[in-house]
């Protein structure tokens, strides 16, 4: 699956409908989903994991274990900003 990631702090990031979201969301398992999910909230937490866990509605602990195993499959994880 092809995927594009647009972090809500970039100028001109523009939000989906949920009718436009889900197309692309067929033919995707839901690992992928899961990662796309967990990865786009971590942008727009600006890489904050406690945030991010919340919005998700995860343990921090939880989020960390599934960064962890994006990182180690080579994916790039969005970094905590200031």
């Amino acid at each position: 699956m092809t995927t594009v990631h647009v972090a809500a702090s970039e100028p001109g990031a523009q939000f989906l409908a949920p009718h436009q979201i889900v197309p692309l969301l067929i033919g995707a398992t839901v690992d992928e989903v899961e990662r796309e999910l967990v990865l786009q909230t971590l942008a727009r937490c600006d890489g904050n994991r406690t945030r991010a866990s919340r919005v998700l509605g995860l343990s921090v602990r939880t989020l960390r274990n599934k960064i962890r195993i994006y990182a180690a499959s080579g994916i790039d994880v969005p970094a905590y900003q200031d």
